[in-house]
């Protein structure tokens, strides 16, 4: 007979631009902190947006000086995010155990400042005038691949690249091997980086708030949504099997009770209106996790100030709830943090640990101009103390990919 592997969280590990480490982070999503400030990063002359959710930080820090020179900024931070969550886990990583723990990192944009850099000089001065140490930092599985070698973790490593979904899918793809008995521990999350390469493209594409000389403004669900305020991130959590982690003695801040994906072909650089893809998500994780919709005590949306997504998130969690969408709290983090691509739904996921812990219901802020098509409870402006113990976290990619996770209160 099989034997249930339960799968708990032990540790968070946070950059972010409204706080580093998970107390700090709380912090600042239970006081409405927003963390945009001028680009300081690349040149923002040419563009109308000069204002990101960019990272003050010093790897030295929390790595120390070995081994930085070579490392770009997205395995920096990444590495960062893995350092603070080990040491919050006190999770102790030797020869023994190493085997049976793993990496999980989500992220798309992660190499990309590298790929353009070392193809740059490859191309105006020749293949013989690369740096052959910086080419580990132009692969997608860079970020996770460094994680795994500077904490000597020798079980499975994986990177997945589903776009906002990735960092949410990589905590699933964690969470079934735990399950399965082929890890007892993983490190699962997600990172990107703040480049021009990136910001570039989204501003091209007009996905930026301000992009057409608007000021720019992220207010998910507010009639005056433009676009997105792009951000950077890194957020890992330690994931253990809850035995394991009772064994040794840690802390667990919660638990993960249910999680599921859904891919929409309807989508196609847009959202379906009808939200197909994340109201099959939504119904099948919460089947998982033996749950109804009223035992959900707070929903954190991946809405992200686009037209599009807030309005089709919203109707989804008015189909899948019903009558109780409406006492639902629901708010997005991403009114304070930006949007960090496929580093937010671990973001989120982190944040949901802190709203258990804490207490409290982080607001979304700059919600001014109610949208009659989103006409839910916003927890608009103002944090609100709540004793919660079942959390919704959602993510959704214009192209069709819709992952909810469930985690609750460990007793």
């Amino acid at each position: 007979m099989a034997v249930d592997r339960d799968v708990v969280i032990t540790g968070i590990g946070i950059l972010s631009p409204i706080g580093i480490g998970k107390d700090s982070y709380w912090e600042g999503l239970a006081q409405g902190r927003t963390g945009f400030k001028k680009i300081s990063l690349f040149d923002t002359s040419g563009f109308n947006v000069h204002i990101a959710g960019e990272i003050d930080f010093d790897p030295v820090q929390f790595l120390g000086k070995k081994g930085l020179r070579d490392l770009d900024r997205s395995i920096k931070l990444v590495n960062s995010a893995a350092k603070l969550a080990l040491d919050d886990s006190r999770l102790e990583i030797t020869e023994a155990n190493s085997p049976r723990m793993g990496v999980a990192i989500g992220t798309t944009f992660g190499s990309l400042h590298s790929i353009s850099q070392f193809d740059r000089t490859g191309l105006i001065e020749g293949p013989r005038s690369v740096n052959p140490s910086h080419f580990p930092n132009t692969v997608i599985n860079s970020p996770a691949s460094q994680i795994s070698i500077r904490f000597n973790i020798k079980g499975f490593n994986t990177t997945i690249s589903t776009g906002f979904c990735a960092s949410l899918d990589a905590v699933s793809y964690a969470a079934d091997f735990i399950k399965l008995n082929r890890a007892d521990a993983v490190l699962a999350g997600g990172i990107e980086e703040l480049c021009e390469e990136t910001f570039l493209g989204f501003h091209t594409l007009g996905c930026l708030s301000g992009a057409y000389g608007s000021e720019p403004i992220s207010c998910p669900f507010d009639a005056r949504r433009n676009g997105i305020i792009l951000s950077e991130g890194a957020a890992v959590l330690v994931m253990e099997e809850k035995a394991h982690a009772a064994q040794r003695g840690a802390t667990i801040l919660a638990q993960i009770a249910g999680y599921a994906n859904s891919f929409d072909p309807f989508a196609d650089r847009r959202f379906n209106p009808e939200g197909a893809g994340l109201k099959s998500a939504i119904c099948t994780a919460l089947k998982e996790a033996s749950l109804v919709p009223r035992d959900i005590d707070y929903i954190c949306s991946c809405a992200n100030s686009t037209k599009e997504l807030d309005k089709m998130e919203t109707q989804v969690i008015k189909d899948v709830f019903g009558e109780y969408a409406y006492q639902a709290p629901v708010s997005s983090i991403k009114s304070m943090i930006g949007e960090s691509y496929s580093a937010s739904g671990a973001l989120s996921l982190a944040a949901a640990v802190g709203v258990i812990k804490n207490g409290f219901i982080p607001p979304t802020v700059n919600y001014k101009e109610k949208d009659p098509e989103c006409g839910l409870d916003y927890v608009p402006n103002k944090s609100r103390e709540k004793r919660v113990n079942k959390v919704l976290v959602t993510s959704a990619d214009p192209y069709g990919q819709n992952t909810a996770v469930v985690i609750g209160r460990h007793e």
